[in-house]
């Protein structure tokens, strides 16, 4: 049996419910290689996964930092043993794939679906259940008459990708085709279940402009906060693609629950602390956090930015009727200065990589804690292999 120590120090900022990764670089670790991450002061066993590389030679071990105030630092006992240590999907996030969707599932209970059907709108992600046990997002256009709930923009199909201008094509509205075309990778396990796809983005007349490789991963954490990474990376095989100047669009888009058939429902906030859609339409900020009733609770969604991303930080075309999207291209609309063009162009050949991680919170987005969340994303704790 080979052991290593891993320190974990906090930094700057409380920690909760906090994924972390390290790399070790390990001599001989072959598939049937398990282990056994033990918190050193409790001689608690941590649920812990791995990913080895394809030498054999170094892999990936990811964990939860449940709980860690600031400034301080916990250890770790990692230990490699020589048998497998196979665990329940229902202790961790499992994956079920049935009638054109992926039911992503934390400790047994359905979190959120990847719907990847024939619907022109797909691929989306509904459901998403927040801590109570209601869905965030809105049901239409997939749930039709949802007593109370808003049916406007049928397009909106609660957290999805899409952009209005993609050489010049609207891949937005309503006669937007994004094509799923299979998935290139799955795995669950006690820590997050990862899927990841690949989709075309056609023309009006079949034609493919570009394509995107899709990553949705989601950690096994509590109700109260769980947490998902949405990674986008477009490629231009076909040829030069244009991202044109458009406010109507959003790499991260959701259309929040509780946008009733009343406007104004909920209270939008941003990473700067403005309040509202008068104060975030338009704005560029780290994230932007979406809060309201659901079912009798305040409930909320944080979309985090993350520092790699194109325009960091992000512009957001947030309306107080329950859209809140990241959008760094339509950047004449959001200025209104017609000369201040957000177009992009990624060249024949090129990638484009966005990455974004959603919190789905209790309260709003200071009984959400969202700001110190959103550090545990970019500035996350400092970790040493001893």
């Amino acid at each position: 049996m080979k052991s290593e120590e891993i320190i974990v120090d906090a930094g700057h900022h409380d920690r909760e419910f906090c994924p972390v990764k390290v790399q070790l670089d390990l001599p001989e670790v072959g598939e049937e290689t398990s282990f056994s991450l033990i918190e050193a002061e409790s001689g608690r066993r941590v649920p812990c996964q791995f990913e080895v590389s394809p030498g054999g030679r170094a892999l990936d071990l990811t964990w939860i930092v449940e709980s860690l105030d600031k400034g301080k630092t916990v250890r770790y006992r990692a230990e490699f043993v020589d048998r497998s240590d196979r665990r329940s999907p229902a202790t961790g996030v499992s994956l079920r794939e049935h009638e054109g969707r992926v039911d992503i599932a934390v400790r047994g209970e359905l979190f959120t679906a990847y719907c990847f059907g024939d619907d022109p709108l797909m691929p989306y992600l509904h459901p998403v259940i927040g801590p109570y046990g209601d869905p965030v997002t809105r049901g239409f256009p997939m749930i039709p008459d949802i007593p109370g709930e808003a049916t406007d923009h049928k397009h909106h199909t609660s957290l999805w990708v899409a952009h209005g201008d993609v050489n010049g094509v609207d891949q937005w509205g309503p006669e937007r085709r994004i094509v799923h075309r299979g998935f290139e990778g799955r795995r669950e396990g006690p820590v997050y279940a990862e899927l990841a796809s690949r989709n075309d983005w056609m023309s009006p007349g079949g034609e493919k402009m570009v394509e995107d490789g899709r990553r949705v991963l989601v950690y096994n954490t509590p109700p109260r906060a769980r947490i998902m990474d949405l990674e986008v990376a477009f490629s231009a095989t076909e040829g030069d693609v244009t991202f044109g100047d458009t406010k109507e669009g959003g790499i991260a888009s959701v259309r929040i629950a509780w946008g009733a058939k009343k406007a104004k429902c909920g209270r939008l906030e941003n990473s700067y602390g403005a309040v509202g859609e008068e104060e975030c339409w338009g704005r560029r900020a780290q994230w932007c956090d979406y809060s309201g009733p659901v079912a009798g609770h305040s409930v909320g969604i944080a979309i985090f930015d993350h520092p790699g991303n194109l325009r960091h930080p992000t512009y957001w075309h947030a309306r107080d009727y329950g859209l809140m999207a990241a959008n760094c291209f339509g950047i004449s609309y959001f200025t209104q200065d017609p000369k201040n063009r957000g177009d992009f162009t990624l060249r024949r050949g090129e990638k484009l990589r966005f990455r974004y991680r959603l919190l789905i919170h209790e309260g709003d987005a200071a009984g959400g804690k969202v700001r110190e969340r959103y550090h545990d994303y970019v500035n996350p704790p400092t970790i040493t292999v001893t």
